[in-house]
């Protein structure tokens, strides 16, 4: 099995209409295939960019993507859209997000920077917020990782083995 053959099968890719993928780094799974995918099924696919709008921010928009699209190095060296108006993450309907590792809980270890939490903290009050599904190389689970008040829970993690759905009582509500 594949990522994409894994995200293929689970109704929320399905259904969904926005979807935000990643560009990899420094070894992360790559969601090229299934941004493909997606917008061959006329899914508006969006890539993150660190927020334009608020000067110094550490938040997360998100630009559409499509072939064409035209890319400029960020200030961490990492390609985004330019070019074309951002949206905010509780606009789209799910966020396929990157990990450097993962527990069965749905907790994640990203890059360190905080942007993915800051962008979906669930203590800021929002009518709507994503459903959070980290991609990750099977490999990459670990036994346990200690979550902070600020981390935000995945609602599952999809591999290039299989799909995680963690615990209800973990990941709060949507």
């Amino acid at each position: 099995m594949d990522l994409l053959t894994v995200l293929q099968r689970r109704p929320e890719v399905r259904r969904a209409r926005r979807i935000a993928v990643y560009l990899p780094q420094d070894g992360e799974i790559d969601p090229g295939p299934v941004a493909d995918w997606l917008y061959a099924r006329r899914v508006m696919v969006c890539l993150p960019v660190i927020d334009p709008i608020t000067r110094g921010s550490q938040r997360l928009r998100f630009a559409p993507w499509h072939p064409d699209t035209r890319f400029a190095t960020n200030r961490f060296g990492i390609p985004e859209p330019v070019g074309v108006r951002s949206v905010p993450g509780w606009t789209l309907d799910l966020v396929l997000m990157p990990l450097v590792g993962f527990d069965r809980d749905g907790q994640r270890l990203g890059m360190g920077g905080g942007f993915y939490d800051r962008s979906f903290d669930q203590r800021r009050p929002r009518a709507h917020r994503p459903r959070l599904i980290g991609l990750a190389h099977d490999l990459q689970q670990v036994e346990a990782l200690s979550a902070a008040p600020h981390d935000v829970p995945l609602d599952g993690i999809a591999t290039d083995r299989r799909f995680i759905e963690p615990a209800e009582s973990l990941r709060g509500t949507n």
